[in-house]
């Protein structure tokens, strides 16, 4: 443990000014993310023909090794967070948008014409009945999305120590410290078990009517016979 927080000095910043700065730049590009999926998804949803191409456009985007993206960015936003962070807003959209579409298409006809008959109109009913229902897809979709981004944070190191916990990586190569890798890698991932934990506690909280646990529903507990009854038989 000797060295383990003692974080080299070109890299102008402590152990947890590097967390604050690996969740800022994991975080914000999946808030970007959201905030793009969210409309895009529902002109999916308004328009079946539409789904496939912008699939179609995300997925290859997903493809790109960032790395690549970096190369064409960096003369246009410099060796900056920013060029870190839209690849990772980017690539969010390939798993926010389905989980979004699927989300919505799950919403029940009977529900939709209730809200419509109600005087909901299209934004309305997508914002107030769609939405809210589909919250555990999009959480399910916002978990791969974090965990994905706070990994690929580190990969910023490459340009210019952009890459918050990911810069411990190559500095333990440069000064012979493994330590540091040690430090960068449990670091990044107790950060991405922490943020999944916080997703699964709002999904907890803003779903109040989804099953908890392994129990059993009363209609399956009463239709199960008790062992002497099924004995006897």
């Amino acid at each position: 443990m000797n060295g383990f927080f003692d974080i080299p000095s070109d890299l102008d910043n402590t152990w947890l000014g590097l967390i604050g700065l690996h969740l800022r730049e994991a975080l914000l590009p999946v808030l970007a993310g959201l905030l793009a999926a969210l409309p895009l998804a529902q002109l999916c949803v308004r328009f079946r023909w539409l789904y496939p191409p912008v699939l179609g456009v995300t997925t290859v985007f997903y493809a790109i090794p960032s790395l690549a993206v970096f190369v064409v960015l960096i003369d246009y936003t410099g060796q900056t967070e920013l060029t870190v962070m839209i690849p990772l807003a980017v690539y969010s959209l390939v798993v926010l948008v389905p989980a979004i579409v699927d989300g919505v298409r799950s919403v029940p006809e009977e529900t939709l014409a209730a809200s419509t008959a109600m005087g909901f109109g299209p934004l309305r009913r997508y914002l107030q009945v769609q939405l809210p229902i589909a919250v555990p897809a999009i959480l399910a979709g916002l978990r791969v999305a974090v965990a994905s981004s706070i990994s690929l944070v580190s990969v910023g190191a490459l340009i210019g120590n952009q890459g918050a916990l990911g810069n411990l990586l190559a500095d333990a190569q440069k000064y012979g410290r493994p330590e540091l890798a040690v430090n960068s890698v449990l670091t990044t991932a107790v950060l991405a078990i922490l943020c999944d934990a916080v997703l699964v506690l709002a999904r907890n909280l803003l779903t109040p009517w989804m099953p908890r646990g392994r129990r059993q529903r009363p209609k399956e507990a009463a239709a199960r016979p008790e062992p002497q009854e099924a004995s006897a038989r």
